[in-house]
């Protein structure tokens, strides 16, 4: 038997053995689903079947690469270049490459990114001249994305009386008109969004049975991974697909299935045996990852949810530190103690800083955790925030490249026309857009019989959009000879975008230009890489075909030593030895939000499963008394999560009975104030308070506890207060933003400002008789 079969426990080998049939592989937190994954197809290579004949879907980039990574060691690089592997999206992008024309779509059409497609809904909502206050885009591209994971298409729309009567009672009746004209604006311009790659796909396997069966032949053996997180989209095209010879393998654990906001549907994996003739299941329970006390600590809180497949977790690691909770008055002290504890445990055990993970419900509670890593100079890095490929210069770079490999690209072309500036204002503009509409034609088209069309247009500005069009002419002439670096260079000097950027000569100007610096050695490296994949060519389109497809943790540099913080949905997938879990109040977490139904809440008990499960060592809880929200202080109360865990397998780091006192609701003012005319007026001995005014024991405590005001901080405030003589170029420290360089300093007395340049927040003005600056 072949070595790596030997590296697989009994459980894990079961399914990786199984060479026919449908089956299920029910894998519990860190049980090593991966690897059965990924040695269950190098066994189905090994056992004849052609690469060419294996479909494996996952969610992740990531994924697709680390496996087909470990599947090129065991059957050799060139046979692992013949796998179908990757996400949904980008496997489904590249059949409807190939099959487009059946679509009417070209098949170098464009694929437009959430941005993309709000932005072009927000246009067709003010062309149709309705209140942008009712149809907010972000929920009207909400509402449509969801139709379409639905699978109801526009015609789907107009046939149900009932979708429509919820939209009229939302007060957007007008919704279906807007879905039908960003559907029909999209295929015009070529363009599908992220949406589309799955609801195009089954409507190519639906009404085209030749393309089905030509595709059920090929992928003879599915695999498919996180089968918990598909969508009712996804598991059609996956079931269309293995349903002739239904050798397909998914593997999931319902207890993650955490995506149901974004259409995720759970049910695909609690009724998968109803689909399929003869399931086999198997059940992965031994935990790899954890200490006894984690896995069990999870287990004791998963088990509260009803809807639920039956498996036991367990692990035969050691037992480990028991999940360790604190309680804290406020968020910035939650801040303070998570950055001292990771700093105390780096120093007390040799530790990176990427061994520690900071999980927190939503993005906001991530300000006061990077306030207090910042003013303890531990390196962070927030996954989720504003990626690189969402950055304006590189979209901007991005839309240049779209518009050259596909010209009726109209959100790209409305982005640049006129950036860097041409002339071609929003007047200009206007009258092209109801051209195009008139005419059934993009927006590009009637630039390019721009002679022979009236608009009402100056014979200057003609002259520039014809210069335009021929520019965007040239470069894609271009594209027929040279890769997506030799055009993105090209792209970037001849159409003023680098000079643009070279004229601002501020530290955001300078990093815009090092950002595009960037773009253009991340496409040399995409393109050298491209050399080794069968049938690539380092062409633009595969290009943009990659970075419409990746996700901000894919681009994440992973060589740099930094701290992770992240909500707990990015974090599904990872494991860190440390981990963070802040903000577990009510509310939070569970989110108010996801508190109306049993359904609702089991998701938010899974979140937080998934969230225990990343620690591999150690995993800290952390609540506060009070938090702001909405720039309100409100009082908070311990997540029922924390009481759910069994009392065994946690650790409280405060005293929970110590210090009790009642907080009344009610003010003491409010009795009162004692009739001073009744007070015994005998004059005090010198030295000793009056009697009615003597301290009570407790004053006397808090009176013992002050320190004496001295000189400096008398003088400190009064109103001439000592300015800090500085000079450019000194180092200086700011309790808020950290430690900074001076780059300046100008005014007098009183009106004296610095200018800092701080390492972690940017160039901040200061004035000089407020800042409470330290010197380094």
């Amino acid at each position: 038997m072949e070595n790596y079969i030997d590296e697989l426990n009994e459980a894990q080998r079961a399914p990786v053995l199984q060479k026919d049939g449908a089956m299920m592989v029910i894998a519990g937190a860190g049980s090593g689903k991966t690897r059965v994954l990924t040695y269950r197809i190098a066994y189905l290579m090994s056992k004849g079947v052609d690469a060419f004949n294996i479909l494996s879907l996952t969610f992740t980039n990531k994924a697709a690469r680390e496996m087909k990574a470990r599947i090129a060691q065991i059957v050799g690089n060139s046979e692992a270049k013949n796998l179908w592997m990757g996400t949904f999206h980008s496997v489904f992008a590249k059949i409807l490459r190939f099959e487009a024309d059946k679509l009417g779509y070209p098949s170098n059409f464009t694929i437009y990114d959430t941005q993309d497609s709000q932005r072009l809904v927000s246009a067709i909502i003010k062309e149709m001249q309705l209140d942008k206050d009712v149809y907010k885009y972000k929920q009207v591209y909400s509402r449509i994305s969801s139709y379409k994971n639905s699978l109801i298409t526009v015609k789907a729309y107009f046939n149900n009386p009932e979708l429509q009567e919820a939209d009229a009672m939302a007060k957007r009746p007008r919704l279906g008109e807007i879905y039908k004209a960003y559907v029909d604006r999209c295929f015009k311009a070529g363009a599908m969004d992220f949406d589309d790659l799955l609801l195009r796909t089954n409507e190519l396997l639906t009404r085209f049975p030749e393309v089905l069966a030509k595709y059920q032949n090929r992928f003879r053996y599915i695999l498919v991974d996180e089968y918990q997180d598909t969508n009712h989209s996804q598991y059609l095209i996956v079931k269309a697909l293995s349903d002739k010879f239904q050798n397909i393998c998914v593997v999931g654990d319902d207890a993650q299935s955490i995506y149901a906001f974004r259409g995720a549907n759970i049910n695909n994996i609690l009724n998968f045996q109803r689909d399929y003739d003869d399931v086999q299941v198997y059940r992965l329970e031994q935990n790899y990852r954890s200490t006894k006390n984690i896995v069990e600590a999870a287990n004791s809180v998963i088990d509260k949810n009803k809807t639920k497949l039956e498996k036991v977790v367990w692990t035969a690691n050691e037992e480990g530190a028991r999940i360790k909770i604190n309680r804290l008055v406020t968020d910035a002290e939650e801040g303070r103690f998570v950055a001292r504890s990771i700093f105390d445990n780096k120093m007390e055990n040799q530790l990176n800083n990427g061994d520690f993970a900071i999980l927190y419900r939503t993005n906001a509670q991530s300000r006061a955790i990077e306030d207090a890593l910042r003013k303890r100079d531990i390196p962070y890095r927030i996954y989720g925030g504003l990626s690189f490929y969402q950055r304006k210069e590189i979209k901007d770079i991005l839309a240049y490249l779209r518009l050259v490999v596909n010209p009726n690209d109209e959100e790209a072309l409305k982005r640049i026309i006129n950036f860097p500036a041409r002339g071609i204002g929003a007047t200009t503009m206007d009258k092209l857009a109801l051209a195009a509409n008139h005419y059934q034609k993009s927006i590009f088209e009637i630039i390019e019989n721009i002679t022979r069309i009236d608009l009402k247009i100056n014979a200057g500005t003609r002259t520039k959009l014809t210069n335009f069009a021929n520019m965007i002419k040239h470069f894609e002439v271009l594209t027929k000879t040279k890769n997506a670096f030799e055009i993105t260079e090209q792209v970037a000097r001849q159409t003023g975008l680098l000079l643009e950027m070279k004229k601002d000569g501020t530290p955001e100007g300078i990093a815009r230009v090092e950002n595009i610096e960037e773009l253009l050695n991340g496409i040399k490296d995409f393109v050298e890489g491209q050399k080794e994949i069968a049938d690539a060519t380092g062409s633009l389109t595969e290009f943009l075909e990659d970075v419409a497809l990746a996700t901000d943790m894919d681009k994440a540099q992973e060589d740099e030593d930094r701290v992770a913080l992240m909500t707990i949905h990015l974090a599904k997938g990872l494991e860190f030895p440390y981990v963070y879990i802040v903000g577990m109040e009510e509310d939070l977490f569970p989110s108010a939000m996801s508190m109306n139904t049993r359904a609702e809440l089991e998701e938010e008990r899974r979140l937080f499963y998934v969230a225990l499960t990343r620690a591999e060592k150690q995993a800290f809880l952390t609540y506060t008394h009070s938090r702001y929200r909405w720039g309100k202080l409100i009082d908070a109360e311990p997540s029922r999560f924390i009481e759910e865990i069994d009392d065994k397998f946690k650790e409280y780091l405060f005293a929970q009975k110590d210090n009790y006192t009642y907080k009344s609701p009610i003010g003491r003012d409010i009795f009162g104030e004692v009739d001073k005319s009744k007070l015994r007026q005998t004059k005090p001995q010198k030295g000793t308070p009056p009697p009615s005014h003597r301290p009570t024991d407790s004053q006397l405590k808090k009176l013992r506890r002050l320190r004496p005001v001295s000189n400096t901080e008398t003088q400190q405030s009064s109103s001439a207060t000592k300015i800090p003589a500085l000079e450019k170029g000194q180092r200086v420290s700011h309790a808020r933003f950290g430690n900074g360089t001076i780059v300046g300093v100008e005014g007098i007395g009183q009106d004296k400002k610095a200018e800092i340049d701080f390492d972690s927040g940017g160039i901040k003005k200061l004035l000089l008789k407020f800042a409470k600056l330290d010197m380094l």
